[in-house]
């Protein structure tokens, strides 16, 4: 594959370099959370395609926010999973593992795609395969040494830790290499909205400092 034709990391993430991931949201619980992870300069939010409402989430908040945070679309596991979610308005897709056929529709298609993957073969089969940016899954493993560790054989591929990341683990992540982090259950999860919104400003303090 040439590399220009690689779809691009949207700048969203690129300089924000947050992934919020929520998972088995229904459309208003999704806004709810995406109202308060905008608010606080969260730049992306992954919705992952578990539960019935996956897609119309996608949909509300891409129709409802999408000026002020970049809506993705997570743990895509085929093309008819990708397929849903950019017809619903996703602006890039995450996957656990690496599929050559999601990725290779991505591509085909210039959307974003960051295929998950942990082992060095898995990274270079992912990056080989056309991924805009490599999710490295779940980081929680290995930490911010595994990263760091990786990216000696692999400096050009950039990796997007998931699984574990909080505030306190953000920055030493990002400072080992990590182009982003993706952040799931300690912030999307969070038990109320004064708990949210405190991790999410939390969480992007520790990423710009």
């Amino acid at each position: 594959m040439r590399r220009m034709d690689r779809p691009p990391i949207p700048d969203a993430i690129a300089t924000g370099r947050v992934v919020a991931i929520g998972r088995n949201l229904d459309a208003d619980r999704a806004l709810h959370i995406g109202s308060v992870l905008a608010d606080a300069g969260v730049p992306a939010f992954e919705v992952t395609l578990q539960g019935p409402g996956a897609i119309d989430a996608i949909a509300a908040l891409r129709g409802t926010l999408g000026a002020r945070i970049l809506i993705g679309a997570g743990t895509v596991l085929d093309v008819a999973g990708a397929e849903a979610a950019i017809g619903a308005g996703a602006a890039f897709l995450v996957m656990p593992v690496t599929d050559p056929d999601v990725i290779g529709w991505a591509v085909e298609r210039g959307v974003p795609v960051f295929p998950g993957a942990l082992t060095p073969t898995e990274i270079l089969a992912a990056w080989r395969a056309g991924a805009s940016a490599v999710k490295l899954f779940p980081s929680s493993v290995g930490g911010a040494a595994l990263l760091r560790e990786l990216k000696g054989p692999f400096p050009d591929i950039p990796l997007v830790p998931t699984g574990g990341v909080t505030a306190d683990n953000a920055r030493p992540l990002l400072d080992a290499g990590a182009v982003a982090v993706g952040v799931g259950s300690w912030l999307a999860g969070a038990p109320d909205e004064s708990t949210l919104r405190e991790r999410a400003r939390a969480l992007m303090t520790a990423v710009r400092d």
